[in-house]
């Protein structure tokens, strides 16, 4: 029937959401772990090993600003840049769980904290058009579209 039809092409929307916040928050999760691994040791010269494993050119615009900031970390700070990362990881964790298990707190996590980007993003591209910059703006954009229609919706489902 077509709402049977609409619930599964509205259900892979929301895995599809929930996989993709899923992976950002394993990626951010890994990038705090590997600060924690440099606590102790000499952070600069980490940062070296990164870009030359990366093959980007350290006299570049954004690497030479990464090895200027790592160059000047703390511990402390890199102990809080962790943390920081694993409450974002929890986050993206939290709500990848409720987009996949159709709840409704899931959709809110999703619309607003996406919703929080938009203007940042619209900044960036406003100070220079790149296709990384673009491509974020338009699929962030896209997912708090979409989760706006479904809380819009209001379609039944627990939580």
């Amino acid at each position: 029937t077509l709402s049977s039809t609409r619930h599964d092409t509205e259900l892979a929307g929301l895995r599809a959401v929930a996989v993709f916040e899923a992976l950002k928050g394993a990626i951010v999760f890994v990038a705090g772990f590997g600060l924690t691994r440099v606590v102790h040791r000499d952070v600069a010269h980490a940062a070296h090993a990164l870009i030359d494993r990366l093959h980007l050119d350290a006299a570049r615009k954004f690497p030479h600003i990464f090895l200027q900031l790592a160059a000047n970390l703390s511990d402390a700070q890199l102990w809080g840049l962790a943390v920081l990362a694993l409450a974002y990881a929890l986050l993206r964790f939290a709500e990848a769980y409720g987009l996949w298990f159709q709840r409704r707190w899931g959709e809110w996590i999703a619309a607003v904290s996406g919703g929080i980007y938009v203007p940042v993003e619209l900044y960036e591209l406003a100070r220079g058009v790149t296709w990384i910059k673009l491509a974020a703006l338009l699929l962030n954009a896209a997912v708090v579209a979409y989760m706006c229609y479904m809380l819009w919706r209001g379609a039944p489902r627990s939580g």
